[in-house]
């Protein structure tokens, strides 16, 4: 049986990112729905991020999307990243935007034309320039490139052009920095979506060399795919870079992580357990999108339903799960990890809350802190952040 105190220390070593988009107003294609007391800029992004931090003790990092978050002057990303630090936080992943701009219709590394090509690699060298300033140690790579008709262009020479971009930016990083290269099966490209899968991602990685990663986002994948087999492969081969949760029914639904499938949540934690990957070296990300349902809470309880998840793979007995793998016994197995996934750890939660002086109901404890109050009469007037903002 795994010891409940290793969990506990397991627990109290885990660090989720949180992402800076996912404080501002979003929506679906249709509408952006805006909230009161929204931030407005990426200094109130943080101070959002760092409530969630106080109440869970777990997510000391935020990745910034640029432009979304981008600050004027020299030192600009260098002041917000100290103004983290007075917060408690770290600035985390840098993630570029080549996907909202004209220029890039026909897409933007991948398109035909070398003009729009040249100004979609300078987009992505910026943002190393920016992690240089940040001190963040991951670019986070996703490319809407692709076609929605056949004969659109050429598969194979879009796949040299994207080959070609992403050798230009590995060779711009630092020693201690990391690209991870996202997938996405469809959306907005319909046809062929250039980097449509793991396997596409991997061997752009596997072609760049040790700093390239793969991330896996848990809402880009096609209906039935087991997610935790991606997870089990590529923690093998050392290239699982990062996750980004959310939780989807249909597509890539961006809602909170843990809402439709818990068990498959589970599923992939255990995997990351068993395979060696809970570490500092694979990033746990949320990359979420709250339109109706208020942001803050929304975030604390995504981080909840990892920790959750997590403690329960955790708790999975692996000498009898071996045992009974090495014998054949079907039932048995199966069984093993069922027990670790209907045990109720939310009193083992609250127990590492409190070992580490915090409230064991976060939830509660934000809303007792007058935080969503505060931000509602403080923050009147100028540009919400949100989407392209």
């Amino acid at each position: 049986m795994t010891a409940v105190s290793a969990v506990k220390a397991a627990l109290k070593t885990q660090a989720i990112e949180t992402p800076s988009w996912a404080y501002g107003n979003s929506g679906t294609r249709f509408k952006v729905f805006a909230q009161p007391g929204v931030p407005r800029n990426p200094r109130e992004k943080l101070e959002d991020a760092a409530r969630v931090h106080q109440h869970t003790g777990v997510a000391p990092t935020v990745a910034l999307h640029i432009p979304w978050d981008k600050v004027e002057g020299s030192d600009g990303y260098a002041d917000l990243a100290t103004y983290a630090q007075e917060l408690g936080l770290r600035l985390g992943a840098i993630n570029s935007n080549v996907f909202q701009d004209d220029d890039y219709k026909l897409g933007s590394v991948t398109n035909p034309d070398p003009a729009v090509r040249r100004k979609a690699l300078g987009h992505l060298l910026e943002c190393v320039d920016i992690m240089d300033a940040t001190g963040s140690r991951d670019l986070k790579l996703w490319f809407s490139d692709g076609t929605n008709y056949p004969g659109q262009d050429d598969i194979r020479a879009r796949q040299d052009r994207l080959a070609e971009a992403l050798a230009a930016v590995y060779e711009r990083l630092g020693e201690s920095q990391r690209m991870l290269l996202e997938y996405k099966l469809f959306e907005p490209a319909f046809y062929a979506t250039d980097v449509p899968d793991w396997g596409t991602a991997y061997a752009h990685c596997l072609k760049l060399g040790p700093k390239a990663q793969v991330v896996v986002d848990t809402g880009h994948h096609a209906p039935g795919t087991n997610i935790e087999f991606i997870v089990a492969l590529l923690l093998r081969e050392g290239r699982l870079g990062a996750f980004d949760f959310n939780s989807r029914f249909y597509a890539d639904d961006d809602l909170m992580v843990g809402a439709a499938d818990p068990f498959q949540l589970f599923r992939i934690m255990y995997e990351v357990v068993r395979g060696g990957g809970f570490t500092a070296d694979v990033a746990f990300m949320l990359d979420q999108c709250h339109n109706i349902e208020a942001k803050i809470p929304a975030i604390i309880r995504s981080v909840m339903n990892v920790q959750e998840a997590t403690a329960k793979a955790l708790l999975v007995d692996g000498e009898a799960l071996g045992a009974a793998q090495r014998s054949g016994d079907v039932l048995a197995a199966n069984a093993v990890l069922m027990d670790a996934y209907n045990t109720d750890v939310r009193p083992l939660l609250a127990e590492v809350r409190e070992e580490l002086d915090l409230d064991p109901d976060p939830i509660a404890a934000y809303r007792r802190s007058g935080w969503a109050e505060k931000i509602v009469a403080e923050r009147v007037g100028g540009t919400q952040a949100g989407w392209g903002a």
